[in-house]
């Protein structure tokens, strides 16, 4: 173990929290650099498919880049300080997407929108400069379709990056590359970071499904605190944002 790893356990508490079952489990908060996100892990069928086909390109114009939330164990990412250079410690990672929809098989929603399909990120800090900002960020970009059966750029309805706790849609002025959205991630100073429209083909993660995380991940991002970085398409936020991402 290394010392990071020490010092992170040293400073944090780690997470208890009841299970389903009525067991306690025991979480901790891991290292950025050192937690273990998901391989691609998405369902063995259509609707795989169509998460695939629309993943979304991200740039990132400053700041960290994506890294995973959460481990298959229900460990979660420790997050940095906002102290340094706005991407220190934060420039390298493979990174993790998720994607949640309404058309998984396993989600609770009983939404009456078309076919949403939510794809978040993970940042360990969002610091527009030293002193600035927070202790981790979540971020991501809503895709509607018309329906989620057909793979074509003609299916999407509208494109909506996350900004500052909304959803800022667009109908038309969205970029492709071929079905994929092309997302940047960007602080413009002092504001803190969030997710926009660009023409600029970013870089991609490993993707994994909500309804394909191990139930010790899924628990982990309902109940853990983020502090200001609140998880976009756990339960309790999942239907609100598909309603604030009006088109």
């Amino acid at each position: 173990m290394s010392l990071k790893t020490l010092l992170v356990a040293a400073s944090t508490l780690a997470m208890v929290r009841a299970s389903p079952a009525g067991k306690m489990v025991i979480r901790d908060w891991i290292a950025s650099d050192e937690i273990v996100g998901f391989n691609q892990t998405v369902p063995d069928d259509q609707t795989g498919d169509i998460y695939l086909a629309y993943q979304p390109y991200l740039k990132v114009v400053n700041g960290c880049v994506p890294f995973p939330g959460v481990d298959a164990e229900g460990n979660t990412d420790a997050g940095l300080a906002i102290t340094g250079s706005s991407d220190g410690d934060c420039t390298s990672s493979t990174g993790q997407i998720y994607v949640r929809s309404n058309i998984s098989t396993t989600s609770t929603s009983t939404s009456t929108y078309p076919t949403a399909l939510m794809y978040s990120w993970y940042m360990p800090k969002d610091e527009p400069s030293p002193g600035i900002g927070h202790r981790h960020d979540w971020e991501g970009v809503i895709v509607w379709l018309a329906d989620g059966l057909t793979v074509s750029a003609d299916n999407i309805l509208a494109v909506c990056p996350s900004a500052h706790g909304g959803w800022d849609c667009s109908t038309d002025g969205y970029t492709l590359d071929g079905t994929k959205p092309l997302i940047k991630y960007e602080s413009v100073w002092p504001v803190d970071h969030s997710c926009g429209l660009t023409t600029t083909v970013g870089g991609t993660q490993p993707l994994v499904a909500w309804e394909s995380l191990t139930t010790a991940a899924r628990d982990a991002l309902q109940t853990v605190d983020f502090d200001k970085a609140i998880v976009p398409f756990k339960d309790a936020t999942w239907e609100e944002n598909l309603g604030k991402a009006s088109f």
